[in-house]
């Protein structure tokens, strides 16, 4: 008998009939033994925890065999089987009663005691008519499934009051654990019996962990209508910002528009201001060459030249200045007097000049004052501005030319 299983073996080593856990160390082999003798094992160099069933790799074999549609037999070895993660279990729910084929018989074998009890758990909640052995090794795993092939497997034999206790208490916990039944009837023995009070401390303990389900599921739906409130109120501030950017970029509009006819009337301005000084300068070199030519004590000569040389810079300052104003620079000036309301036209004059690098001295002459009321008009202005002690006007205005 033992020679005929081996010899209908198929090729038990196509090497996709596996998957390594490679977290939990160890490889999970899937082989088909005749024709319909599933046999599940274990590759491990130590004891290890189940994490997984695998039910794709099941699935993969049985489709490859061609036993999609047919009951099969499933021996389990359990060698290197320490523990069973929560996540197998629930897995085993699926196995036993959400696919096809049914299995006729399943047979585990060399079983750890530390998992015992989870292989009668199992066997406790089985469907009807679905037959789960343990036996001490292979050879009487496949055995078993011979003559339960020949209708040779006994009855099961008449159970004593215990055992019957034992697998009743274990399918109402497995239900409660695996399935998540918190509402199957707990048959209660008589007070007198013996397992009374674990039968009734099973009915408290589903009584708890119905009322736990009913909290969870209110703590969800107030989840749920948190979320839902949270996804209202971002949906009301998103439209209130598109309202309020609509809002600025027409605002932007009209104050780019107020700029533009500003800069217009700048402009025109800058023109008229330079036509003038050319004009102020040309009278200047005549009345230089005028100087020039009179004939006078040399002392008088050079301080009448030297003053209008001083006033031909001046009027040269003030025309590079405005040939270099830049539109930048008009809105430069726009913006630093809506920042600063208090600073009257000399100090915005004074603030642009102070941006474009003029130095004390070129500034001081534009504006027709002397150096030192210069620096009484900068430390005025530093006050103006809020600037602090150690601040600089030059490092501010860039900075706030910067932003723009």
């Amino acid at each position: 008998m033992n020679k005929q299983v081996i010899a209908v073996l198929p090729d038990s080593e196509q090497k996709h009939w596996e998957t390594e856990h490679v977290q939990a160390g160890f490889t999970k082999h899937i082989r088909l033994l005749g024709q319909d003798i599933i046999q599940i094992s274990i590759e491990a160099r130590h004891d290890i925890t189940l994490d997984s069933m695998d039910i794709e790799l099941f699935d993969t074999v049985l489709q490859e065999s061609g036993r999609t549609d047919e009951p099969v037999h499933c021996l389990w070895d359990f060698t290197h089987v320490a523990d069973v993660s929560y996540t197998y279990k629930k897995s085993i729910t699926k196995l036993l009663y959400n696919r096809n084929p049914q299995f006729k018989l399943i047979v585990f074998y060399n079983v750890q005691q530390s998992v015992s009890i989870l292989v009668e758990s199992f066997a406790a909640v089985v469907p009807e008519g679905l037959r789960v052995l343990v036996t001490e090794n292979r050879q009487q795993a496949l055995d078993a499934v011979m003559e339960y092939e020949k209708g040779n497997l006994p009855e099961s034999p008449a159970e004593s009051h215990a055992t019957v206790m034992k697998r009743n208490f274990l399918a109402y916990l497995v239900r409660m654990s695996w399935f998540d039944m918190f509402d199957e009837h707990i048959a209660v023995p008589p007070f007198d019996d013996n397992y009374y009070t674990f039968f009734k401390a099973i009915e408290a303990m589903q009584t708890d962990l119905r009322e736990k389900e009913k909290e969870k599921e209110m703590e969800l739906e107030q989840l749920k209508q948190d979320y839902e409130q949270k996804i209202t109120d971002a949906v009301i501030k998103l439209n209130a910002q598109i309202e309020l950017n609509r809002k600025q970029a027409k605002e932007s509009e009209k104050e780019m528009g107020e700029l533009k006819a500003r800069i217009a009337n700048q402009d025109m301005e800058l023109t008229r201001v330079s036509t003038a000084i050319a004009e102020k300068t040309t009278a200047l070199r005549n009345l230089l060459d005028q100087i020039y030519a009179l004939d006078i004590d040399q002392d008088q000569k050079r301080q009448m030249t030297d003053s209008c040389l001083s006033l031909i810079e001046t009027e040269t300052i003030e025309k590079r200045l405005n040939i270099e104003l830049t539109e930048s620079d008009s809105v430069f000036l726009s913006k630093l007097q809506k920042k600063h309301p208090h600073l009257n036209q000399r100090e915005l004059r004074i603030s642009l000049l102070v941006k474009l690098n003029y130095d004390t001295r070129e500034i001081a002459r534009s504006v027709g004052i002397s150096t030192r009321g210069m620096e009484r008009i900068r430390y005025r202005m530093h006050k103006k501005l809020g600037l602090g002690k150690h601040q600089s006007i030059k490092t501010y205005l860039s900075d706030l030319a910067a932003t723009f």
